[in-house]
């Protein structure tokens, strides 16, 4: 009964003892200890196996239990200890709260003296500066009494002042007086309640309004807009009078401006009248040379009569131009028939030059109006055509070598008066861009005259076919136009002109380039077969003479460089033009139109290489193959077509030298076109033996092997063929190969054969197989079974995407055909 009473307790103390993790880990941290009785996962039986791991040691037994016996004592003691200790605390916890309550209660009562004497001092110290702060206050009304009186008796004696001398027109006392006056009256803002400063006020505003009045009086007197001359010299008392101005209204300075310059001007106008013949565009040059001379006289005459900041020379410059920008179009609306288009552009080469020369003498700070703020936007600063470095001669070398977009050097600062007066061309260059629809219809015309005067290229197979000269021409004085008409205007006459680089660059394409393709002929030049299987005689069957193969090549390059440099031009005058009018420009259409030249001259070049295969294609369909005994070299049409394709294609590579991608192109076509016609052809040999199906095999080998050495044949430099056009040609003769193979193949058991052609040519077709069957020339009635057993072997196609991956599963790897025709290379060796 004692030990289960003892094992109970001993469970329920495990379970008193049961502490969280937390609590665990926070009782390591403060007490931390390395004895294995004070771990939370503590195991009796572990420890104890520890204690006696052999039977040996538990003759130590009695020693442990001492030692354990010993240890629990100890414990004992200390937590009795600790017991004992904890009695007390309560009651000494209550009594230390008390004295706590009891210091916090003293210190309140110390808190509550220090701030009752605080006030006592405070209220002391009060008493003590009320009269300093009196004193304070009494001193500063007295300073702004005395300040004020002051500035009143200056403000009194000034307006008295400034009434006298305005009377007598002393211009250059009144100017200091009277900015000394304003400064003054600025400190009685907020004593205008008071009747005298108010009246004082008042006075002043009277003297500046009498003032500004005499001042234009004087001036009116001294440049009077109509009758007697201009005085020699300027005045004292009007220079003066200029210094009053710039404190007065700005109306009345601006007043002053504008009849000066008016009056400065009449002459101008009286000489320059609509009616006068110096007025017309001709003459254009004597509006420019009259203002020069005009600002010189002003400059001797007036230039210290006018203060520095009123910028009089740049002010009587700026309104001669709005005058002479008014005047010009007025009398080009009258005379708009008179205009042409070379009389247009000197006035507009002249106007440039004078705006350019005020560009240089003024900063343009005078142009602040709304009317100029859109003159003074200057042209797109990504134009590279306004540099002083450039010359015509290197933009014409830049535009023939297609470089129109190169990095150009930094330009000037922009003319701040761009427009000013040339703006006024700007509806009449319609005269300009119909001048340049004539010039290029003219250059178009001239263009098609010397190519029929000078015939085609020469023939040049060492550097490559040669780009028709015409092209850089057009381009070039397309530049010129480009360029002159951004410097005139940057709207829509330059969507009119880009209108007219369209129409042009189409008349181009099919008049110079697609107009000059040779023609092909429907029949075949009378050559007969025999003629085809003669080596000497096989350059009779090129359509094409070297001649026209290489004006083939030649215009395909031209419209290459005309694509690429249309594509540059486009984006050039998209650069010129106005950002709200770049929407606009597109030359897309004329860039499809040189593709179009492009396409036509590659499939011209395949069409003619494809015709001159034709005839030995049509003699190989028509030999006896049924007759053939044994497997020899390669057969004469073999040798005809190889013959052909190193006559031509040669000539055609070495002409397309620079135009490498569409030579790659030509390849590409001419095996896309040439491989499926020579199955069709393969097709029509029937019947077939199995040696003639042999010898067919290794003819198709060799054309193999020569279509994919085409793009380097006949040179001495070897190059990889193009990965493209390898995959076409391995492609579509692999199928040629393996049709020969099902010919080859016996026709018994017929479910073999069926399958093996399933196999081979993963070809569903009846009508393939078939043609298959007439090449091996069986009978109908043998067809017709094979037929059904074909239709009942055929595969049923599963749906969705995995149709075209398990037809791809069925096809031969390239690997294993080229096993097999070497196993067939052999097999002829041996029989040979």
């Amino acid at each position: 009964m004692m030990e289960e009473e003892e094992l109970e307790f001993v469970e329920e103390l495990e379970a008193v003892l049961q502490l969280t993790p937390d609590v665990q880990l926070a009782i390591e941290q403060v007490f931390p200890s390395q004895d294995p009785l004070d771990r939370a996962d503590f195991n009796a039986v572990e420890y104890i196996n520890t204690l006696f791991p052999t039977e040996q040691s538990l003759a130590n037994i009695d020693e442990v239990v001492n030692k354990i016996r010993l240890k629990i004592r100890r414990l004992d003691d200390n937590i009795r200890t600790v017991v004992r200790g904890q009695t007390n605390v309560g009651q000494d916890g209550r009594q230390a709260l008390e004295e706590a309550q009891k210091a916090i209660q003293q210190l309140f009562g110390k808190i509550k003296d220090i701030k009752d004497k605080a006030e006592k001092s405070e209220q002391m110290v009060k008493e003590i500066t009320r009269d300093i702060k009196q004193l304070d206050h009494a001193k500063r009304h007295l300073t702004t009494s005395i300040t004020t009186l002051n500035h009143l008796h200056m403000l009194a004696g000034g307006v008295d002042s400034l009434e006298a001398m305005t009377r007598r027109r002393q211009y250059g006392e009144v100017a200091n007086l009277l900015q000394g006056v304003m400064n003054v009256l600025e400190h009685f803002h907020k004593y205008m309640g008071i009747p005298q400063i108010r009246q004082l006020s008042e006075r002043v505003k009277a003297a500046q309004t009498e003032l500004g009045q005499q001042i234009l009086a004087d001036f009116e007197e001294a440049f009077p807009s109509q009758g007697t001359k201009r005085p020699g010299g300027p005045s004292n008392v009007l220079r003066d009078a200029c210094l009053i101005a710039n404190i007065l209204d700005p109306r009345i300075k601006q007043e002053i401006i504008k009849k000066f310059i008016k009056q400065h001007l009449s002459e101008y106008l009286v000489l320059f009248q609509e009616n006068q013949d110096v007025a017309w565009l001709d003459k254009i040059d004597r509006r420019y040379a009259w203002i020069k001379r005009q600002l010189v006289d002003y400059e001797e005459k007036f230039g210290r009569m006018f203060p520095r900041e009123w910028y009089m020379t740049e002010r009587i410059a700026v309104e001669f131009c709005h005058v002479t920008r008014t005047e010009l179009a007025k009398i080009m609306r009258t005379r708009a028939k008179e205009i042409e288009v070379k009389l247009l552009l000197f006035a507009i080469q002249r106007t440039t030059n004078f705006e350019g020369f005020l560009a240089k003498r003024f900063s343009g700070c005078t142009l602040t109006d709304g009317a100029l703020k859109k003159l003074e936007s200057p042209p797109p600063s990504t134009n590279p055509f306004l540099e002083d470095e450039s010359t015509p001669e290197m933009e014409e070398l830049a535009m023939e070598k297609g470089d129109l977009d190169q990095p150009k050097k930094p330009k000037a600062p922009d003319n701040p008066f761009h427009g000013i007066v040339s703006k006024c061309f700007e509806p009449h260059l319609y005269v300009y861009i119909e001048s340049q629809d004539k010039n290029l219809g003219e250059l178009i015309d001239r263009f098609v005259a010397d190519f029929k005067a000078q015939g085609p290229p020469k023939p040049n197979t060492d550097e490559g076919g040669a780009v028709l000269p015409s092209c850089a021409d057009l381009f070039v004085y397309y530049k010129k136009c480009m360029v002159q008409c951004s410097q005139l205007s940057t709207g829509e006459p330059m969507i009119a002109l880009t209108t007219i680089f369209q129409k042009y660059l189409r008349e181009y394409a099919w008049k110079i380039l697609s107009g000059n393709l040779p023609k092909t002929t429907s029949s075949s030049g009378g050559l007969t077969i025999s003629s085809l299987l003669k080596e000497k005689e096989g350059s009779e069957a090129a359509k094409f003479t070297l001649e026209e193969l290489c004006l083939i090549c030649s215009i395909l390059s031209t419209a290459e460089y005309c694509l690429a440099t249309t594509q540059q031009l486009e984006e050039k005058l998209k650069e010129k033009v106005d950002v709200s009018l770049t929407e606009r420009i597109n030359l897309t259409g004329e860039m499809d139109t040189f593709s179009t030249v492009i396409s036509n001259s590659i499939q011209l070049l395949v069409q003619d290489l494809d015709a001159a295969c034709d005839p030995a294609l049509t003699a190989m369909s028509k030999m006896q193959w049924q007759n053939v005994e044994h497997v020899g070299d390669q057969s004469p049409y073999v040798t005809s077509v190889i013959l052909h394709i190193k006559q031509n294609v040669p000539i055609i590579r070495d002409n397309l030298a620079s135009t490498r991608k569409y030579f790659t192109q030509f390849c590409i076509k001419f095996a896309n076109s040439f491989i499926p016609k020579f199955i069709t052809h393969l097709f029509k040999c029937k019947p077939i033996s199995m040696v003639g199906a042999e010898q067919l095999l290794l003819d198709t080998h060799s054309l193999k092997m020569v279509l994919l050495d085409l793009p380097s044949i006949g040179s001495q430099v070897v190059r990889k063929a193009p990965a493209s056009y390898t995959k076409i040609v391995v492609k579509g003769m692999t199928r040629a190969e393996m049709i020969l193979k099902v010919v080859m193949a016996p026709h018994e058991p017929s479910v073999v054969f069926v399958d093996n052609y399933i196999k081979l040519l993963t070809d569903c077709s009846t009508e393939t197989f078939q043609k298959i069957l007439d090449m091996k020339g069986l009978k109908r009635s043998e067809q017709s079974s094979m037929l059904e057993l074909f239709r009942q072997r055929l595969p049923t196609p599963p749906a969705g995407p995995e149709a075209s991956s398990s037809l791809s599963l069925l096809a031969p790897t390239p690997e294993q055909e080229s096993s097999r025709i070497r196993k067939l290379e052999k097999l002829i060796k041996k029989r040979l």
